[in-house]
């Protein structure tokens, strides 16, 4: 997985768009220790599913917003450089790992 880490994002996040990343996923880690403690409790099961649901839904939103950032910046900027294909190539590598 680590073949496409990059040292930094063509235009690094602004402040605002990392907060807003973060909350989504500490919002999301929240989440994850509800169904901990749903288990520990041995909540019905259908619960605990719909709230799994909750969580996949909420992982694949913040996968969708990050991916739109990385469209409008980093492939934008590589397609203008002359490096297109290659940036697209990757992100297409990511994009089947989604829909998994």
């Amino acid at each position: 997985m680590d073949k496409f880490l990059h040292d930094h994002p063509s235009k690094p996040r602004t402040q605002d768009e990392k907060q807003k990343v973060i909350n989504r996923l500490k919002r999301i880690e929240g989440q994850v220790r509800g169904i901990q403690k749903m288990v520990e409790e041995d909540r019905y099961c259908v619960d605990i599913l719909v709230q799994i649901s909750a969580i996949q839904s909420a992982l694949k939103n913040v996968g969708f917003s990050v991916t739109e950032r990385h469209l409008n910046h980093c492939v934008s900027d590589a397609i203008k450089q002359g490096d297109g294909k290659a940036t697209i190539d990757e992100l297409m590598s990511v994009m089947k790992q989604f829909s998994k």
